[in-house]
């Protein structure tokens, strides 16, 4: 078993305090919960530790010297069995109180991880793997319970358990508690090695589960292509090899819980209690010290199992730490930037002389030293139908996702209606703003839905997005109309009616500029002409800016922008850049009509 690195110990080490740092901001609300749990325990404990104290007392003051005194013997009977009886009571209120705080945190930990993904920035996605982004909103948040109830719980309850039977020991007799102590070093050796060998064990076992979450979302999003390409045993030996890898891992933390948990310390309970029953085998007894064999006897099972149960606790505590600490992270994760200006968007909304989009000098690298786009600069009059083509990789993709202000722009300038992008909020940009994209995002619920997002729409005005759109006729004739349901990723629509209600659902929010990415590379050509009706009802209305692999369909554009390597190299309608012999645009159009 490899033992714990200088580093994998600075690691756990940072992982316990994002842990703790989490727990705080997931249980701030229910501190009052959680000192009431506390003072329950502490009280179960001081009425557990008054039981062996007054079965003492019946020995040695009435069995022992026969002074069967039943009034004050059915008093002390009855203590034990009342303390025994509200200890319980107490413990089931506070893990009842428990409970609740842990469920509650886990609720707050799921919105809290839910709203900080929502807000994180597109960069973060180009990185990130969505099946274990579900695992730790899922499964990590969940391993928070289990640190409050399995882990907090068992390990506060078992130390003042401990605390309160080592005093009750030195009040009856503090040489055989010494005795007892004396096992304190060897159970935090246990401990110690018990984290050295289990912790990077545990740390990978989490990662790997992580890493089989994601292997199965992304083998069940492309299955089509999967099988399609026969890939099903080559992902399946993937999938087998990380299995293994998992299994590796839990393997070595079994057998560091099987080797230094329960049965050392189990040996160590023999230990003592033969230790015990030595000392008083060596000394001279009275008949007063039997009540004190008793008492300590019993004590002894309250201070074996409270540390058997703090050391199996150990194992959990790792994986909830490790959990806590991957969910701390994603928390810790940069949001995107937020944007305030609204009243400068309000006032610039009134003056119809500023373009819809106006771009400066604008230069922009996913990684430093690869420029994507160079010295941009263009400028689109409002309610103009603008088309931007160009070969993959010419730029539009990252022009359109800095539009969208998806990314920033170091250097250079973006205005929308005369105001910098970075001045306008959030909330009043992305009614500004619409887009449709190139794959429709369609939930699984009905076209209502999907057409609202939630946006408090009237039946009124999603019908007039939808007809605007062009959708409204296929929608209408679905089972339940408007409120079919479209199953998951919209399975009951064909490719182009996804497109169309993806444009109706932009419509829907009154963008005063609409933002097309391609929106026409997968539907047939009749559809197409669709949408090609549906942009020509919006020229004057709305801006229209338009990415497209199809040229047909922005051919009757106002103007046609053409990229190439990040630089403009033509601009002009149809049929100007058509005038240009040997010109990109010209050899693309061509190309296209020649594949036709």
């Amino acid at each position: 078993m490899k033992p714990e690195t200088k580093s994998d110990t600075a690691s756990t080490r940072g992982q316990m305090r994002q842990a703790l740092s989490l727990l705080r901001r997931a249980a701030l609300p229910d501190q009052h919960h959680l000192g009431w749990a506390i003072l329950w325990l502490i009280a179960a404990a001081l009425l557990e530790v008054l039981g062996p104290i007054m079965g003492k007392a019946l020995i040695d003051e009435h069995l022992l010297p026969h002074h069967l005194d039943w009034p004050r013997m059915a008093a002390l009977l009855a203590g034990v069995v009342l303390t025994g009886w509200i200890a319980s009571g107490l413990r089931y209120l506070q893990l009842v109180r428990l409970s609740g705080l842990a469920m509650r945190s886990v609720m707050r930990l799921r919105e809290m991880v839910y709203t900080h993904v929502l807000l994180l920035p597109m960069s973060f996605f180009d990185r990130a793997i969505t099946g274990q982004l579900v695992s730790r909103v899922t499964n990590d948040t969940e391993a928070v319970k289990s640190l409050y109830i399995q882990v907090l719980f068992v390990m506060l309850d078992s130390t003042i358990v401990l605390v309160g039977t080592v005093c009750a020991m030195a009040f009856l007799d503090w040489r055989l508690m010494l005795i007892v102590l004396a096992l304190l070093p060897a159970v935090l050796l246990i401990v110690w090695l018990y984290q050295r060998w289990s912790a990077p064990a545990v740390t990978r076992a989490r990662a790997l589960r992580s890493e089989i979450n994601g292997q199965m979302a992304e083998s069940i999003g492309g299955m089509s292509v999967l099988q399609a390409s026969n890939a099903e045993q080559r992902f399946g030996q993937r999938f087998a090899n990380t299995n293994q890898e998992h299994y590796t891992a839990r393997l070595a933390e079994l057998r560091a819980n099987a080797w230094l948990l329960r049965p050392a310390l189990d040996l160590f309970n023999i230990i003592l209690l033969a230790a015990v029953i030595f000392v008083f085998g060596h000394r001279e007894m009275t008949a007063t010290e039997v009540g004190i064999l008793y008492a300590f006897i019993s004590y002894l099972a309250r201070v074996i199992e409270p540390l058997i149960q703090i050391t199996m606790q150990f194992s959990q505590l790792q994986q909830s730490v490790v959990a806590s600490a991957r969910v701390a992270t994603l928390l810790d994760e940069g949001a995107a930037r937020e944007h305030t200006g609204a009243r400068a968007v309000r006032a610039a909304a009134n003056d119809s002389n500023a373009p819809a989009i106006a771009i400066r000098h604008l230069d922009f690298a996913y990684n430093p030293g690869q420029p994507v786009l160079h010295d941009l600069s263009l400028e689109i009059p409002q309610g103009d139908f603008v088309g931007i083509v160009g070969h993959t990789g010419s730029g539009k993709s990252t022009l359109l996702s800095l539009l969208l202000r998806f990314y920033p722009a170091p250097h250079g300038s973006i205005l929308v209606h005369g105001v910098p992008l970075d001045d306008i909020d959030n909330e009043r940009f992305r009614a500004e703003v619409g887009l449709v994209p190139q794959d429709p995002f369609l939930l699984a619920a009905s076209a209502r839905d999907n057409i609202d997002m939630g946006r408090g729409l009237t039946p009124a005005q999603i019908e007039a997005a939808a007809r605007a759109a062009h959708a409204h006729d296929f929608i209408a004739a679905l089972d339940q109309g408007y409120d079919t349901p479209l199953g998951e990723g919209g399975s009951r629509l064909s490719v182009g009616q996804k497109q169309l209600i993806a444009i109706a659902r932009a419509l829907a929010g009154a963008p005063r500029i609409l933002l097309l990415d391609e929106a026409t590379s997968h539907i047939d050509s009749q559809t197409e002409q669709i949408v090609q009706v549906a942009l020509d009802e919006l020229r004057g209305k709305v801006t229209v800016i338009a990415i497209a692999h199809r040229l047909s369909t922005i051919r009757d554009a106002n103007r046609i922008i053409v990229l190439n390597h990040g630089r403009i190299t033509e601009t002009g309608p149809h049929e100007q850049l058509m005038q240009i012999d040997g010109g990109l645009y010209q050899r693309l159009y061509l190309l296209q009509q020649l594949a036709a």
